[in-house]
């Protein structure tokens, strides 16, 4: 286990070593005065004179070796924590870079909850094991066990009554461990709950409040905290008297030595000095010992935690290569595609061809397929079989930055960072001069609402954007895609949070993205897609039929449902009277 850590020390696992000798030898000048103190003793016990200078330079010893302590120790401490952290950077960059590799699809699987936890709380929980445990821990076991061989030279038989409470305090210490370690998966399961709930909570707050679901998704959130709660405190509730009773037990070393041990000195079996420096050395590892082996309680949880971030490292990444774009064309073939979501398959053998320069439609009922299309063709996830091709080049035969390249993808959702909708804009072409972006945002149609802001485009966007509504936030996404100016644009629902009354600058925008590109759309608004060169219809995971408007309007039974659906809904008008009426 120690092993797997290291490995991400790099050039610090040299600084680590370090820190154990420095804490190593602190530990001695530790036990040293000890030995002082018996030496103090002795003349007592023997009734022999001694002068003034032998207990004052004795007194001194003790002192130096107290401030030698304390510096090695303190030395040691910072050696491991610099050691620590530059290992917890490398691990957190190791785990960023492997997770960038993995399809992001299965990223957003996890939850924020448990990426979140992943990254902060369980790689800085390792920092115990690397600052402490290692060093600490090895120095204040090493240390005892040299001084308990000390005692054998000394007298066999008073080392051996030493060692009689270690057996009793490590039986106790067991038993808490496997009582502890049983629970341990159920436990890191109810904080991971816990933290979702929490973080959807926070996310979902506006439409709780909303729809006045206050009582319902509290409840939810009070529930899994209260879990969490309980589930701990059970937990404890059984490692509690384990570890009271190995505290009690473990640093009484002379628990034995010293009622038998004095009765071995009146039978005459052992002699009263030896007694004393087996008594001496016996204070000097009681601590020690309890420390050394009180850091052993965290290893299993360490080891848990390593075993789930590697296990969620391991997760298998994205198919791809080092190649660039070299497709010879922009055609797009889906071929006999399939794909499921674990093992539930979702598309069944799609076949398909988009030309270049043209423009298709995906429709279909919710849950027909349509956006996972799309997002398999931003290699969203890996086709579970067929194969996806621009060009006649299969997407997992190039790299992801070079098919980002040849492909905007505009969703239906579109995050902001917390910096200016500049800046914000410029992540479609990072090396854009402020006239490209201005440009672009003026084609995106953002003009109007710039201006209604103090600092216009160099407005911060707040967490998230939050500082814009959702339609703005897809200008900005638009522009961001004008900027790009990819050979490919995938729109999915790209006018989703649009009114009526910016729905037509909204179409100008989009209009400006997919001039003379091969586009992809996905609507519900079936009146938004009537000139589509193709509208592919799709029916619980399977093409069910591939046409123009018309010809899909007198030929396919689904998209006649669908277009009826369709013109159903544009009548619908509020009425003050009866609420929602179809007229």
């Amino acid at each position: 286990m120690f092993k797997k850590v290291l490995e991400y020390a790099g050039e610090y696992r040299k600084t680590t070593y370090s820190a154990m000798v420095a804490m190593l030898i602190g530990m001695v000048m530790n036990v040293i005065p000890f030995l002082f103190i018996y030496q103090l003793i002795r003349p007592l016990l023997m009734r022999e004179s001694v002068d003034a200078g032998y207990v004052i330079w004795r007194i001194l010893a003790i002192a130096v070796c107290g401030i030698l302590y304390a510096v090695f120790y303190v030395w040691g401490l910072s050696l491991s924590h610099r050691s620590a952290y530059h290992t917890l950077k490398n691990l957190r960059i190791s785990l960023q870079g492997k997770l960038e590799k993995q399809p992001l699809g299965v990223i957003q699987e996890k939850g924020v909850g448990s990426i979140k936890k992943m990254f902060i709380d369980d790689i800085e929980s390792i920092e115990l094991l690397l600052a402490h445990a290692l060093p600490e821990g090895i120095a204040n076991l090493a240390v005892p066990a040299l001084v308990f061989i000390a005692m054998f030279f000394v007298d066999w038989k008073l080392a051996l009554l030493s060692l009689c409470s270690l057996p009793l305090g490590l039986a106790a210490m067991m038993a808490m461990y496997r009582a502890g370690t049983s629970k341990m998966g159920q436990y890191y399961a109810a904080a991971q709950k816990m933290n979702n709930t929490i973080v959807e909570y926070i996310n979902g707050m506006e439409v709780v409040k909303v729809f006045n679901r206050d009582g319902e998704s509290y409840h939810r959130f009070e529930k899994d905290v209260r879990g969490y709660r309980d589930f701990t405190l059970a937990w404890y509730k059984v490692c509690w008297p384990w570890m009271a009773l190995y505290n009690s037990i473990l640093p009484c070393v002379a628990l034995f030595t010293l009622p038998i041990g004095a009765y071995l000195v009146l039978q005459g079996n052992s002699t009263l000095p030896d007694l004393a420096l087996v008594l001496c050395m016996s204070f000097g590892v009681g601590a020690p010992l309890l420390r050394a082996l009180g850091f052993m309680s965290t290893l299993p949880q360490i080891n848990f935690k390593i075993t789930t971030l590697e296990q969620m490292m391991s997760a298998p990444a994205l198919q791809q290569t080092n190649n660039s774009f070299r497709g010879k064309n922009h055609n797009i073939s889906f071929e006999n595609v399939h794909f499921a979501y674990k093992e539930d398959e979702v598309l069944h053998g799609i076949t398909l061809n988009v030309p270049e320069g043209s423009l298709t439609a995906f429709v279909g009922e919710s849950g027909s397929g349509k956006s996972t299309l799309a997002k398999l063709l931003v290699h969203y996830y890996d086709v579970t079989g067929g194969s996806i091709r621009i060009g006649g080049q299969d997407i997992r035969e190039m790299s992801i930055e070079a098919l980002n390249n040849q492909i905007s993808y505009v969703a239906q959702e579109q995050f902001l960072f917390n910096m200016s909708l500049m800046e914000n804009i410029r992540l479609g072409k990072l090396d854009a001069t402020d006239e490209e972006v201005m440009a672009a945002a003026e084609k995106a149609q953002c003009g109007e609402f710039l201006s209604r802001l103090e600092n216009g485009i160099h407005t911060m966007a707040g967490d998230g954007g939050k500082q814009l509504s959702g339609g703005e936030r897809q200008r900005i996404s638009l522009a961001r895609a004008i900027l790009k100016n990819a050979p490919i644009v995938v729109l999915d629902e790209a006018t989703a949070f649009m009114d009526p009354e910016n729905e037509e600058k909204m179409n100008e925008a989009i209009a400006e993205v997919i001039k003379g590109k091969t586009v992809i759309v996905i609507a519900h608004r079936l009146y938004s897609i009537v000139g589509a060169d193709q509208i592919c219809v799709l029916e619980n995971g399977k093409l069910s039929a591939v046409g123009t408007h018309q010809k899909l309007l007198e030929s396919c039974p689904e998209y006649q449902k669908l277009w009826k659906a369709a013109e159903g809904s544009a009548q619908w008008k509020v009425s003050t009277a009866k609420g929602v009426e179809n007229k």
